[in-house]
């Protein structure tokens, strides 16, 4: 049984368009299941620091623009590590375009608008392919303000 420590899902390169404007946090958690005050069972999100296989990691990425300016065009592209599969549906941000890439973050397109070429056969691509996630934020980052983005994945 493989077990990873969460530090390893950490480690991904973020492409933050706008960089010198952003601070960029990325936090790994995963679901654990607690028993809460009135007996029943409930779930929490609680640090990924050991995750095994078949369990599903939520990556929430926050970024803040530190600058006086407004950031425009901010784009946060984050890799999907090669040991995790995309949870379909899971991406989102408010006020955010969500686009995924299948060619190791060359192009980047709405799910709906991938494919992918395998032995000659062109299929639609599906969430096991993706390799990257892109937040395209429809509107500009006012100067203080913070906007959040989040996925989930299953280790392989």
């Amino acid at each position: 049984m493989r077990i990873f420590s969460g530090l390893v899902l950490v480690i991904a390169s973020f492409s933050v368009a706008a960089q010198s404007h952003l601070d960029v946090q990325t936090v790994v958690q995963k679901q654990e299941v607690f028993v809460n005050d009135n007996g029943e069972s409930d779930t929490r999100l609680v640090a990924a620091d050991v995750v095994v296989p078949g369990e599903t990691v939520f990556y929430t990425i926050t970024f803040t623009n530190v600058s006086d300016e407004v950031a425009d065009n901010v784009v946060i592209t984050n890799p999907i590590a090669a040991d995790l599969v995309y949870v379909e549906g899971s991406g989102f941000g408010p006020g955010a375009d969500l686009q995924f890439s299948v060619d190791g973050g060359e192009t980047f397109a709405a799910a709906e608008q991938l494919t992918v070429t395998e032995d000659g056969e062109t299929r639609a691509a599906e969430a096991s392919d993706y390799t990257h996630v892109r937040w395209v934020l429809r509107n500009n980052l006012d100067a203080g303000a913070q906007a959040t983005a989040r996925f989930a994945a299953v280790l392989e």
